[in-house]
């Protein structure tokens, strides 16, 4: 008999940065009895899984898969791949994610051009574009849905800058996928990744990725290997395709049970009723809080429907409140990070944690510890 206490989380209602609350089909989903990951069902699982993230990124991109680790190991690998020693690298820097892709590409021996927006703010096009008549880089990259301020940046005009300079665009949807409308071919995007437990309501852990041909090409021009070896797309790839699956690693098999079944549930909804919905809940969340004296850091074209960034009332202790949503309420909300840290939350609304009742609770909670 252990001493270890018993985890009181059954009632957590998560309205933070991530993860979000998985739906029971994909808590189920997991655990399901193991099997081998060469198994011939579980390729199945695979195939399915690559298929529907196809249609999630609203892309053909052959090269489409998970990799097995969370959304940081989806950066490095769009990163590490593309770039090598020498090699030049505009970085869009709006907050901490794109800070930790500056941090890569130096890592990568890739020299490092930053363009930088205050953060709460979205880069502006005219920016990158004066940028790119200072450089020649490889790529250009920028982050959909900024979690750490909750900023949804516009991609297509700085897309189209990109190809025109001959650079691959990358994108972070780490929290923007499955909860607003992306569109990896048509907006022009060659290497994009995301994460498992955001707007998918997946258990943490996976990494959706996609890249076009262009950055495919690329990857096969290389004259250096890729510094990491798990994520070496060069082996990874052959893992994923093909009737006969090259070893690689060992795959997480019940993270990807529950993976497919959250892609399931996406596909069931629909992607336009599912963007509808998160948009829906933002505007009643925004109301409420708005009339608890709550004001968002991101003016209203560019916030994100998902990851709300919303300033605290005067006398509105910011520790000390989420403690009491959190123990007296079993809610989760956010902390702000940097120098936004103790100045506002960050609330999410993500996936299947969407919903009218999570917003009401939160808010009903809310006006019981302001009162």
């Amino acid at each position: 008999m252990n001493n270890y206490p018993e985890l009181n989380t059954s009632q957590r209602i998560l309205m933070g940065p991530g993860p979000s609350d998985a739906h029971p089909r994909v808590l189920k989903a997991m655990s399901t009895p193991l099997i081998g990951h060469l198994d011939p069902e579980f390729l199945t699982v695979m195939d399915e899984i690559k298929e529907m993230t196809q249609a999630t990124f609203q892309t053909q991109n052959n090269l489409t898969f998970v990799v097995s680790a969370p959304g940081s190991a989806g950066m490095e690998t769009c990163l590490v791949n593309l770039l090598e020693p020498g090699d030049e690298a505009l970085i869009c820097v709006h907050g901490v994610f794109g800070n930790r892709m500056s941090d890569i590409v130096e890592r990568c021996g890739a020299k490092l051009i930053r363009v930088d927006a205050p953060w709460g703010q979205p880069i502006d096009p005219q920016q990158v574009k004066d940028a790119l008549k200072t450089c020649q880089p490889k790529l250009v990259a920028v982050v959909h849905a900024e979690t750490s301020t909750g900023v949804l940046q516009p991609l297509e005009e700085i897309s189209q800058m990109t190809h025109k300079a001959g650079a691959l665009f990358v994108v972070d949807a780490v929290t923007s996928y499955c909860g607003t409308q992306l569109k990896v071919d048509d907006w022009g995007i060659d290497a994009i990744y995301s994460g498992s437990q955001k707007c998918m309501s997946a258990p943490p852990g996976l990494s959706p990725v996609s890249f076009s041909d262009r950055a495919v090409a690329a990857l096969d021009r290389r004259k250096t290997k890729v510094q990491s070896w798990f994520l070496d797309l060069t082996m990874v790839k052959n893992y994923w395709q093909g009737a006969k699956r090259a070893y690689h690693h060992t795959a997480p098999v019940s993270a990807m049970f529950a993976h497919r079944e959250a892609l399931r549930l996406v596909v069931e909804e629909g992607l336009e009723p599912r963007f509808k919905r998160h948009k829906q809940n933002h505007e009643l969340l925004r109301k409420g809080l708005e009339e608890l004296g709550f004001t968002f850091l991101v003016d209203e074209p560019y916030r994100l429907p998902m990851l709300n960034a919303v300033k605290l009332p005067d006398g509105l202790d910011d520790a000390a409140t989420r403690k009491r949503l959190l123990n007296d309420y079993n809610i989760e909300v956010g902390g702000g990070l940097g120098d936004l840290a103790g100045k506002v939350w960050r609330i999410g609304l993500m996936g299947n944690s969407s919903s009218p009742n999570h917003v009401n609770v939160l808010l009903g909670a809310l006006k019981e510890i302001m009162r």
